[in-house]
């Protein structure tokens, strides 16, 4: 992420002083920019989900951890809820990631499909943890209770 981060603030550095310094600008500064924030934006959400960095309403589930019974449920239920988003998302990527086959980006030449492949490679990373939680029956962390108001 940092790596992106860098490269993309570079480009458009760059890319700003030579447009309004010199009056012209690197015409790939953009694309790669593009690209680099979807990669950089998936790559963060596939690191977050184990920390427990997602948004969470816990106001809800909090109420239930009074009842271990009904904890657990609602538990499973979120899991399963996160599997289906995971498997929405991952069959719309690759939908993309398929039709980007075989287009290319129109300044850069690299092919389309990298575009949507992070939104591929991150659902199945978020899923594959999500499936380990269930089966491993891990509780939900409702450390996030803090930051409501």
């Amino acid at each position: 992420m940092a790596a992106c981060l860098a490269v993309m603030a570079l480009a458009v550095f760059v890319n700003v002083v030579l447009r309004y310094g010199f009056g012209s600008g690197i015409a790939a500064a953009e694309e790669l920019s593009r690209l680099l924030f979807v990669w950089m934006v998936f790559i963060g959400a596939a690191t977050a989900y184990p920390a427990g960095e997602h948004m969470a309403f816990t106001g809800l589930v909090g109420l239930l951890a009074r009842r271990p019974a009904a904890f657990r449920l609602a538990t499973v239920l979120i899991r399963l809820l996160v599997l289906a988003a995971c498997a929405l998302l991952a069959w719309g990527a690759w939908q993309q990631v398929l039709v980007g086959l075989d287009s290319r980006s129109v300044v850069l030449g690299y092919p389309a499909a990298l575009l949507p492949l992070p939104a591929l490679l991150c659902a199945l990373a978020i899923g594959v943890m999500a499936l380990v939680e269930l089966v491993r029956r891990t509780p939900l962390d409702l450390g996030h209770a803090a930051d409501m108001e």
